[in-house]
């Protein structure tokens, strides 16, 4: 039987929760548990990837997710080193708000062969960075400002351009440990513009902005620090979903 793809299976989950979890702050003997725990709130499936990246233990903690479950395991990576043969699915990142080209096209390059030797399938998307009201350090790592949180018409322009590149899904981040989520407003405006699913991510941290975020057109929500910080504060986002 042929196997489904990661991609038919988030488009049959949505409106739904991704958990990202970060290599370089979640202990080893810690994963089986959270990735237990995070499937039976009821997740769409786990993204796995860090900014920088400086665990020694990349390929075991993602083959230690895939034998904890069976929902999607997709790789989120920071750079081109970031890729295992253990995920079923990549996330081909492109950092559309930046202009640094290592992260709209170059770490991509340096990947691709050992992308398609793993046998992974390949999802593009449209990485847009959104300010969050601090320093996050995905803007460090990249060298790139974020598109200012009032400037929603800059936001849906590279949404659209992520689109007619051929993109699956248009990625608005305010970056882990945001101090405020993506505004709702830009949600609305780049969902009343895109046609492509959109994820939203970073400083979501209670269920009335969850369910905000989704009222105002996110087909995923991304939750990654409220799940170390507070998984009594998770399992009642994963509830107001229900």
């Amino acid at each position: 039987m042929k196997k489904t793809s990661v991609h038919k299976q988030l488009e049959k989950a949505k409106p739904g929760v991704l958990a990202l979890f970060d290599p370089d702050r979640m202990p080893m003997d810690t994963v089986k548990r959270v990735t237990e725990f995070v499937c039976e709130q009821g997740v769409a499936g786990i993204l796995v990837g860090s900014s920088l990246l400086v665990s020694p233990h990349f390929e075991t903690f993602v083959a230690t997710i895939k034998k904890a479950t069976d929902r999607p395991v997709i790789l989120f990576p920071g750079c081109s080193h970031q890729v295992c043969a253990a995920a079923d699915a990549i996330f081909f990142l492109s950092l559309l708000s930046g202009r640094n080209a290592s992260y709209l096209v170059g770490e991509q390059v340096k990947a691709v062969f050992v992308i398609r030797e793993y046998g992974l399938e390949v999802i593009p998307v449209g990485y847009m960075l959104i300010e969050s009201g601090n320093y996050t350090a995905v803007e460090f790592v990249s060298g790139t400002k974020p598109i200012p949180r009032n400037k929603s018409e800059i936001a849906v322009a590279h949404a659209l351009t992520g689109e007619y590149f051929g993109m699956k899904y248009i990625y608005l981040e305010a970056g882990s440990g945001a101090q405020e989520h993506v505004p709702l407003e830009m949600v609305r405006d780049v969902r009343m513009t895109v046609s492509i699913p959109l994820i939203v991510g970073g400083g979501i941290r209670t269920a009335q902005v969850c369910e905000k975020i989704f009222e105002a057109g996110a087909d995923y929500v991304v939750l990654g620090s409220i799940i170390e910080q507070s998984k009594e504060q998770f399992k009642a986002i994963m509830r107001s979903l229900g």
